[in-house]
């Protein structure tokens, strides 16, 4: 029976697949400044410069549009947090830490260019806005107790970098607004680029460790959570987003999983042992089930906005 490896040495085997993909994504990606993408000139001072607060009646953004934005900034938001724990998983040396650091210093990007539109063009209440953000960065975010080690991290930043893009995109079509538009692009796009970096780095990892890297993966898909989890008024605005499409169930099994676990040709490969072999079929009952619970959960929101409809004609 082969011994599994140490992450010390998973480390070390992936170092040059991970040095091979920053290159990779350096030729590809297109650098961009967040001041590009705001509407300046629809701005104006608030209160304590001698101008206006905000009010309601200035935003031009519907609700679910407001819900959508402030949940995506504020998961931005706490990117400190996932510095310090995709740092912990990786390694702050050599290509490993050059990765890190590249990554942070993209997304940092995302919150800055999704705060200044939102408090530009006062979409949102900038008070509770900065209000939220103190409490969401103060809880910060701490990897469940079974999450560890590179193979988890990996497997988890390729799903969640794939569903931030999703989020992403479906909120820029909900905001009824081109500038939202074309910004939630431009980010979703750089969302893209991390995921194919995550995504191969976990491909290269199923034939390093094949069997190490199947059990990590079903451990993630059966536990999947988008890291804004526990942020102010977490469950009923991720309730308005999930009625209104900007993240269901279905887009997360359609538009995140499967397309993924495609490519890393998961139900397909020939290499696994014994014990590889029973992770795939725990993943291959689990996304059945999921499968169901799509069609459930979408005729029981076909039910509510039936009513809800009903009520307002």
């Amino acid at each position: 029976m082969a011994m599994d490896l140490t992450q010390t040495e998973l480390l070390a085997e992936l170092e040059p697949v991970v040095a091979a993909n920053i290159d990779r994504h350096l030729a590809t990606v297109k650098d961009w400044c967040p001041h590009d993408y705001v509407p300046w000139d629809e701005g104006r001072n608030f209160a304590a410069m001698g101008g206006r607060d905000w009010d309601p009646e200035q935003s031009r953004l519907s609700e679910v549009a407001r819900v959508a934005m402030i949940t995506n900034l504020l998961t931005e938001d706490n990117l400190p947090s996932y510095h310090r724990v995709i740092s912990e998983n990786f390694s702050r040396d050599g290509a490993w830490g050059t990765w890190v650091g590249r990554w942070t210093a993209e997304e940092n990007r995302h919150a800055i260019t999704m705060r200044d539109y939102l408090v530009c063009t006062r979409a949102v209440d900038p008070v509770s806005l900065e209000s939220d953000r103190m409490v969401h960065l103060t809880r910060g975010v701490h990897a469940p107790e079974y999450f560890s080690g590179v193979l988890d991290q990996v497997a988890y930043v390729t799903f969640q970098e794939l569903a931030t893009r999703v989020s992403h995109r479906a909120t820029g079509r909900v905001c009824d607004d081109p500038i939202a538009d074309r910004m939630l692009q431009r980010i979703a796009a750089d969302e893209n680029l991390h995921m194919m970096f995550y995504r191969n780095i976990t491909g290269a990892a199923f034939d390093i460790a094949p069997d190490q890297t199947m059990e990590s993966v079903t451990k993630i898909v059966k536990t999947f959570a988008m890291p804004g989890t526990g942020m102010p008024n977490w469950r009923r605005n991720g309730v308005l987003m999930v009625k209104h499409g900007i993240y269901d169930l279905r887009q997360h099994l359609d538009e995140v999983l499967m397309p993924v676990l495609r490519i890393w040709n998961v139900f397909k490969r020939t290499d696994f042992t014994a014990r590889g072999e029973r992770s795939r079929e725990e993943l291959a009952e689990y996304l059945d089930k999921l499968g169901r619970d799509v069609i459930r959960f979408e005729e029981q929101r076909a039910r509510i906005l039936a009513r809800e409809a009903a009520r307002v004609g």
